[in-house]
């Protein structure tokens, strides 16, 4: 089994820069493996017109002021930018960490961030029609640009549709984000599907990291109740939620613990 990592995926609202960066540092001097933040224009929940900082820039700041932990977007919009363009800006916010940076990228959904901002938001079909167009643009650009990356990008990609998204995950994705489930059980059927896929496909479903999130209102009740569960299916990163203005990645600290006693225990 692959061994645990716990990502924070700090999000990018109710809070200001200065505040962000501090988090991010507190997260890595707790021993974090990832810091997610994600790609939205607006609050997803509270004050929905609250103070929001934009991804990609916010990444690039979090590579400058850390050392260790790897970055990434929790899942950055396709439709947002040109693939070309989106694979340059990875390149080099990855060149910043020193090779810390991991490709998160999904289809969208957010049709305030469409609308406000100017983009066309079609259906859930076109949209993924569109990120099964984009990633092997975004692969090839990758290979081509001068300096190249520092290593081979991770491409994560969240999403839980099993006729399409969970095909691209088989064909394209290193690790899977399965979104923010209530219980194990809504993933089971998701799970299979991204097995079969992976057969189709004929890739072993292992090669593909597999990662769920907790939302910030349920840390304590996850690990007590759902971790193990999650574990048992075969999910090994957990990304647990923190909401500004306070991003209290400290509240993390029993997940840590069961992540070091859990690897330790696999050997």
């Amino acid at each position: 089994m692959r061994q645990i990592r716990i990502a924070a995926q700090l999000h990018p609202q109710h809070g200001d820069y200065p505040a962000l960066r501090a988090a991010v540092l507190r997260a890595e001097e707790l021993g974090f493996d990832i810091a997610y933040t994600w790609d939205h224009f607006f609050p997803l929940y509270g004050d929905r017109d609250g103070t929001h900082l934009e991804c990609w820039t916010v990444l690039a700041g979090w590579a400058e002021a850390t050392t260790r932990i790897e970055i990434g977007p929790l899942v950055t919009c396709n439709s947002y930018r040109n693939p070309n363009l989106l694979a340059d800006m990875a390149r080099t916010v990855d060149r910043i960490s020193g090779g810390r940076l991991i490709l998160g990228i999904g289809s969208g959904w957010f049709e305030r961030d469409y609308a406000e901002y100017g983009y066309k938001f079609g259906t859930v079909g076109s949209r993924l029609a569109d990120l099964g167009k984009a990633l092997p643009v975004i692969a090839d650009r990758l290979g081509r640009l001068n300096p190249p990356p520092v290593r081979r990008l991770p491409i994560l990609i969240g999403g839980t549709g099993e006729r399409r998204t969970l095909r691209l995950v088989a064909k394209h994705a290193d690790i899977w984000h399965a979104g923010f489930p209530d219980r194990p059980a809504e993933l089971a059927p998701k799970v299979a599907a991204l097995t079969r896929w992976c057969e189709e496909i004929g890739r072993d479903p292992q090669a593909i990291e597999w990662s769920v999130g907790v939302e910030p209102d349920d840390l304590d009740r996850f690990l007590d109740e759902d971790a193990d569960t999650y574990l048992g299916m075969g999910l090994t990163g957990f990304t647990l939620g923190f909401n500004g203005p306070a991003w209290a990645t400290d509240a993390g600290a029993a997940w840590l613990r069961w992540r070091d006693e859990s690897n330790h225990r696999s050997g």
